[in-house]
């Protein structure tokens, strides 16, 4: 029997007042993979996942989750899913380690909360700020911790929007080590980035985003077109050709 898709988008379309931010997409990301969304600023791409994520409604169109209509089965859709989308809350008077005793406990994830806490802690480098409330915790910290959480009960799909925007590169590599034996495990990572090279080094499939609209979506080979996907991304988006400045040479 063939799985469901991790993530199954049919029409999908909203609008805000008279600008279309998601113009009627379809879009398949199949279970078990790293699949990337990439796009200029104001493409859609965080009014999609947020729709994805059943945090938006959408005008029309449906989105299941492992087989699971965020409609008519949202408490199912949403067991199965671990969201971090850009700008999230997060209590700030609490510890790292408590936050995630706190979500295990609402997740019910039960005895295996203490393991799971601490291999999350140990393998993003948060082990070694125990003490420090969230309040105090950095850019790179906080989006770290909002991946634990988003973890902690061992999600099917993950839903990331930007987890490697504005972090140093050994947060980011903390986080695409955990993301790599997520996925080798099974788990499905929808993620959206402006990092051009994170997405060709992590992702199988990537989707191009721009104006509410997929401009194309394949194997990154098959985006690429034998060239780079910044490339590929520019020309897609119509970025002209930078002229030569004389005078700099």
């Amino acid at each position: 029997m063939t799985p469901s898709p991790a993530v199954q988008l049919s029409g999908l379309s909203k609008h805000f007042g008279d600008r279309v931010a998601v113009d009627t997409i379809d879009l398949c990301v199949p279970a078990g993979m790293f699949f990337g969304l990439v796009g200029p600023n104001g493409a859609g791409k965080s009014t999609l996942l947020a729709m994805i994520a059943g945090l938006l409604a959408p005008d029309t169109g449906c989105v299941e989750i492992a087989g699971f209509d965020t409609r008519q089965r949202r408490e199912q859709a949403l067991e199965v899913m671990g969201i971090m989308l850009d700008g999230f809350s997060l209590p700030e008077r609490l510890t790292g380690s408590e936050l995630l005793e706190y979500t295990a406990r609402l997740r019910g994830v039960g005895g295996a909360s203490r393991e799971r806490a601490r291999d999350l802690l140990e393998i993003l480098e948060l082990d070694r700020a125990r003490s420090t409330l969230i309040v105090d915790y950095s850019t790179g910290m906080r989006k770290k911790i909002g991946l634990a959480v988003a973890m902690m009960h061992r999600p099917r799909v993950l839903v990331l929007d930007e987890p490697f925007e504005a972090i140093d590169p050994a947060s980011a590599w903390a986080i695409e080590t955990l993301l790599g034996q997520y996925v080798d495990g099974g788990g499905t990572v929808l993620l959206s980035s402006h990092i051009m090279d994170v997405i060709e080094r992590t992702c199988e499939r990537v989707a191009v985003m721009n104006d509410g609209r997929i401009l194309a979506e394949g194997t990154i080979d098959e985006v690429s077109a034998g060239g780079t996907l910044a490339e590929t991304f520019m020309r897609l988006i119509g970025v002209p050709p930078q002229r030569d400045i004389a005078w700099l040479r």
